[in-house]
């Protein structure tokens, strides 16, 4: 494969070798575009994100953080971070978290997170307005791969949370966080509700009220 000649596709799988991704992604063509490599695959997306895209990333990342405070419980928050395997896989969630004692594993001046040395992140979060297949498909696997503790996909067109816990390579659906005690999806998708009538500090103020 080569780069100077050949168009990668975009927002789809194709099959490649390690050494063929990463000439991909030093390509300057694909700065800003997110990144995943599992299983001999490679996906590169560029994909436009949008109001609702951005707004629900906002509404979720913000909401963790929230219960964190409210339940006193240490929580590090990463947007586009990158985690790699070196040869195996990688990826860029729109957002993760290391949550108690994690919260402070991976020191502040980290660039890519290498998991040969530092742990995944114990929440993964994608936000999917026009990938929701793949993110309960492909990247599902990727994230039962890097043995991640719970794996959320924000459905923007339906306002809903598929929410999986992770463990011995697999996955099932939960209806109640894991790693946040006590947090009920069913309050996430109400919050995403309620941005359609009201603005993101009422939404705040009132998923507050229900944390304490």
């Amino acid at each position: 494969m080569n780069k100077t000649q050949t168009q990668i596709p975009t927002d789809t799988w194709i099959t490649g070798t390690w050494q063929e991704y990463i000439q991909t992604i030093e390509d300057p063509s694909y700065e800003k575009a997110k990144s995943y490599y599992h299983n001999g695959k490679f996906r590169i997306e560029i994909s436009p994100l949008g109001n609702n895209h951005a707004t629900d990333h906002m509404i979720i990342t913000t909401t963790v953080n929230l219960f964190g405070m409210a339940k006193k419980i240490e929580v590090d928050g990463k947007d586009n971070c990158t985690y790699r395997k070196t040869g195996f896989r990688e990826a860029q969630p729109d957002a993760s978290f290391y949550i108690g004692e994690n919260a402070n594993v991976v020191p502040r001046k980290t660039s890519i997170i290498d998991l040969d040395i530092y742990p995944p992140p114990n929440l993964v979060i994608e936000v999917a307005n026009t990938s929701l297949s793949d993110d309960k498909g492909e990247k599902r696997l990727l994230y039962e791969a890097m043995n991640v503790s719970e794996y959320w996909i924000v459905d923007v067109q339906k306002q809903e949370i598929i929410a999986f816990a992770i463990a011995d390579g697999g996955s099932k659906r939960i209806n109640q966080s894991q790693v946040l005690p006590n947090l009920a999806i069913s309050l996430l998708e109400e919050a995403l509700q309620r941005t359609y009538q009201e603005n993101q500090t009422q939404v705040y103020t009132w998923l507050f009220s229900q944390f304490q």
